[in-house]
């Protein structure tokens, strides 16, 4: 397949999406090879890029998305009458940070680190989509264990989790310790409620 062939079908094929597509699965559809899928979708992001479209394509760990330019916000609000997004509060930021560093991690884990009940936080930060369920830790009463989604990379205008800057972490033993049962997109549960914004925990 020529290389600009290729490029049209990787954007019809997200501007399809609306979401993230693996490259794995754009290779599958394309019938070919990762390389030339990155490279194809890097040169047509770099274009877009170059010539100020007002749609760009990022990568987003082993996948990219079609989503519009940052410079058109204001316009998109006004056109679609759009709210922002909620600020995270200082809690919340708490939370995510620790989940972030630390993942898969445990409500409990966080609380630890933070010192102070997480439940809304956590809870807050599912509805948000920027964490999810990523399995059980295998102790008794099998807590739940989060990760972070693509959702949050975008949000923090990350390509992928190594490009978050270095911490110390707080040691909780040896990671081969934990064993995790891993739960597939299919059997995840829906987000829990949350409370209403402004409580504080």
């Amino acid at each position: 397949m020529e290389l600009k062939e290729l490029q049209r079908a990787i954007e019809a094929i997200l501007f399809a999406s609306g979401e993230r597509v693996e490259i794995s699965r754009l290779c599958m559809a394309l019938e070919v090879d990762e390389d030339e899928i990155i490279a194809a979708a890097d040169a047509l992001a770099d274009e877009l890029s170059f010539n100020r479209r007002g749609i760009r394509i990022i990568r987003l760990e082993k996948g990219y998305q079609m989503v519009s330019s940052g410079e058109m916000a204001d316009y998109i609000t006004k056109a679609l009458e759009t709210r922002k997004p909620p600020k995270l509060s200082s809690s919340q930021l708490e939370t995510l940070t620790i989940i972030a560093y630390y993942q898969p991690a445990t409500k409990a884990m966080v609380e630890q680190i933070r010192g102070v009940d997480s439940s809304y936080s956590v809870g807050a930060l599912l509805n948000k989509k920027l964490i999810e369920e990523a399995g059980r830790l295998n102790v008794p009463g099998r807590p739940i264990l989060y990760k972070t989604t693509p959702d949050f990379l975008r949000t923090f205008s990350l390509s992928s989790l190594e490009e978050l800057p270095p911490i110390e972490k707080v040691s909780f033993g040896e990671p081969d310790q934990l064993e995790i049962e891993q739960i597939t997109d299919e059997t995840q549960t829906e987000a829990q409620a949350v409370a209403p914004e402004g409580e504080n925990q």
